[in-house]
C-alpha cells in the first residue's frame, strides 16, 4: 500500500500492480473500500495476465486520510482525477462498483482522452438525487436539518452519518436528465435482486451513453455486490471484452 499525498487536502491510499496497457482502475462504492471482493479478484486476473491495475480508497475510505461524513460526490471525483493523472499509467479502462460507477463515468468526461472503456458494477449515477434524498423520513430531515447530520441505517455495517451537504452537492454532478458524452465501450452489469439500486438505474444509464459499444448484462439472481462465488468472474469476463474492444478502436 502507497500514499498518494494531496497537500493541505490529505493522503489517499492505493496499491497499484505493474503491467501492460491499458491499465485497469478499480473505484469502489460509497462507504467501501479497496479491500473488498471485486476488487482483490480484478487484481488477480490483472496479474495472471501481466496488466497493470490500480485500486484506491477516496478521501474518508478505508486507509485514506479525512472523515467520511465530510466528502462529497465531487471530492471524491476530484480523488478519482488525482489517482488517474498521477499513479495510473497511460490510457485506462475503469471499473466502478455503485457510486465508483458514478465517479468512473465524471472521470471518463473529465479525461476522455484516457479512458478507453467502462465497466459499472450496480452503477449508481446520481443516487443522492434519484434514491438516498427520496427516501429521507420527516424524521431524518429534521435531524438533518437540527443537527446538520443524519445517521442512516446500513445493511453492510455501522449506520452512516449522512450530512446535507452531500445531497446538496451532489446535484452539481447529475447525469441521467441529458445523453451522456461518453464514446468508449462500455459493460454494464447489474442484479435484478439488487435491495439498494434498481438495476433499471443501468437501464436508463445504457440509453443515456452516446457509445454505440454498450453492453447491459442482468444477473436475475444477483445481489447489489455481486460478490458471490461465480459474479467476480462474471465481473472478470466483462473486463476482458472491453478490453478487448477498446484495443480495437
Amino acid at each position: 500500500m502507497q500514499r498518494l499525498e494531496l497537500g493541505g487536502a490529505g493522503h489517499l491510499a492505493f496499491c497499484r500492480t505493474p503491467g501492460s496497457s491499458p491499465e485497469v482502475m478499480f473505484l469502489g462504492g460509497f462507504a467501501s473500500d479497496m479491500t473488498g471482493t471485486k476488487a482483490l479478484h480484478l487484481e488477480a486476473h490483472c496479474r495472471s495476465a501481466g496488466r497493470a491495475f490500480t485500486r484506491f480508497d477516496y478521501r474518508g475510505h478505508g486507509a485514506s486520510s479525512g472523515r467520511f461524513e465530510d466528502g462529497t460526490i465531487g471530492d471524491w471525483g476530484v480523488d478519482a482525477t488525482a489517482v488517474l493523472d498521477r499513479v495510473v499509467e497511460g490510457p485506462a479502462v475503469l471499473v466502478g462498483s455503485s457510486m465508483g460507477g458514478w465517479i468512473m463515468l465524471l472521470l471518463a468526461l473529465a479525461r476522455p482522452e484516457r479512458v478507453k472503456g467502462l465497466v459499472g458494477i450496480a452503477s449508481a449515477p446520481d443516487f443522492t438525487e434519484r434514491l438516498l434524498r427520496p427516501s429521507l423520513s420527516a424524521e431524518a430531515l429534521a435531524e438533518l436539518r437540527d443537527h446538520g447530520v443524519h445517521r442512516r441505517p446500513s445493511a453492510y455495517g455501522e449506520p452512516l452519518p449522512i450530512r446535507a451537504r452531500l445531497l446538496d452537492e451532489g446535484r452539481e454532478h447529475l447525469l441521467l436528465d441529458a445523453p451522456i458524452a461518453i464514446g468508449c465501450p462500455v459493460h454494464l452489469l447489474h442484479g435484478q435482486a439488487d435491495p439498494d439500486v434498481p438495476w433499471q438505474l443501468s437501464l436508463e444509464l445504457a440509453g443515456r451513453l452516446a457509445s454505440r459499444q454498450v453492453t447491459l448484462e442482468l444477473v436475475k439472481d444477483g445481489d447489489h455486490r455481486l460478490s458471490r462465488e461465480l459474479d467476480p468472474r462474471r465481473i472478470a469476463l466483462a473486463l476482458d471484452r472491453v478490453l478487448e474492444v477498446a484495443s480495437l478502436t
